[in-house]
């Protein structure tokens, strides 16, 4: 049967779909538009299936304050000449514009949100990549209320977060901080709100690294006064190429390796436990300094405060309760 250009529009109209594709869903739905939408999501599931394991690097990054209501999103895409698209563009400020109003406790159920065309989230987005033939997807939510929220989108689109205080406090003070967690990417609020597995995982490779430093020092001292040079025999690849450069003889090589090997043993069955365990707290420490929120130096400040002494010299009471931070980039 004949499909006429009205018809095309009015099924774009309905799905966004590209005209041919509208055509052509017409066509093989024989005119029925019901069945022709069905033909148009079935193309998006089968393009979300065929790319399910490809990378959804690019995207939009989203955010919106209602109240004291903050939500961030972020529609994900394979590429970003599909990003810069106004249909894309579209769809991600209507997922952003749902998410606020709405305010769904969780992403499954703001995919199950509609839209202003009568379509879920997720069969908005099913559709998008039907009509892009790339892979298409929810890829963030989160959301924060409290009495004090503040958000952050980096010009790029690709980066931003999200705060919330326990009080109103200076807006320029609390964006700052929104653009902090944004840049500098805490992994917590403060060293009592560190996910155990976190500090856990940083103790042991703290303590996993002082040791292997203290045994290559006493290695490379055996072999500083047998008179190799330890950076040349810091890996059998360099030990084979610095023999066969001739900056080493075949007896240095064999040398080198029994050094290595029974000093290297010989260091780690004797190393001071006490001595680990003090250079891995200060190495957590560390981390905990610079992985922290509050004990970040913060960035706007021209004395090298950190964030929770800026905080705190604005308003003594004030407190940052939460955070959501998502980059496309990570």
């Amino acid at each position: 049967m004949a499909i006429s250009l009205a018809d095309i529009k009015k099924l774009r109209d309905m799905t966004s779909a590209g005209m041919m594709d509208c055509k052509n869903a017409l066509t093989e739905a024989e005119g029925d538009f019901k069945r022709a939408v069905e033909i148009l999501r079935e193309k998006g599931k089968s393009t979300l299936s065929k790319r399910g394991d490809n990378e959804t690097t690019q995207g939009a990054v989203l955010s919106r304050i209602e109240g004291g209501k903050a939500i961030l999103v972020c529609l994900g895409c394979e590429t970003d000449f599909v990003a810069a698209t106004p249909d894309f563009k579209t769809l991600a400020g209507g997922i952003a514009d749902a998410a606020i109003k709405a305010f769904p406790a969780d992403a499954e159920a703001l995919k199950a949100e509609k839209l202003a065309d009568g379509y879920t989230v997720d069969e908005d987005i099913t559709n998008q990549a039907g009509k892009t033939g790339e892979k298409h997807v929810l890829a963030f939510y989160g959301a924060l209320e409290a009495p004090c929220v503040a958000e952050y989108v980096h010009f790029n689109g690709k980066l931003g977060a999200i705060v919330s205080f326990n009080k109103e406090i200076n807006p320029e003070l609390a964006r700052g901080i929104a653009i902090q967690v944004a840049t500098m990417n805490p992994v917590a609020v403060d060293e009592a709100s560190v996910p155990a597995e976190v500090l856990e995982s940083e103790k042991n490779v703290a303590v996993q690294k002082t040791k292997d430093e203290l045994v290559q020092k006493a290695v490379d001292a055996a072999l500083k006064k047998a008179g190799i040079n330890p950076a040349h025999v810091d890996s059998e690849d360099h030990i084979e190429s610095n023999t066969a450069k001739g900056w080493l003889t075949a007896e240095q090589a064999d040398q080198a390796r029994q050094i290595i090997k029974t000093v290297g043993e010989e260091k780690a069955a004797s190393l001071p436990a006490q001595m680990i365990e003090n250079i891995a707290k200060g190495r957590v420490a560390k981390f905990l300094k610079e992985s922290t929120l509050l004990e970040q130096e913060y960035q706007f400040s021209d004395d090298k405060q950190s964030v929770g002494a800026a905080l705190a010299a604005a308003d003594k009471e004030a407190k940052v309760l939460a955070f959501r931070r998502f980059s496309l980039a990570d």
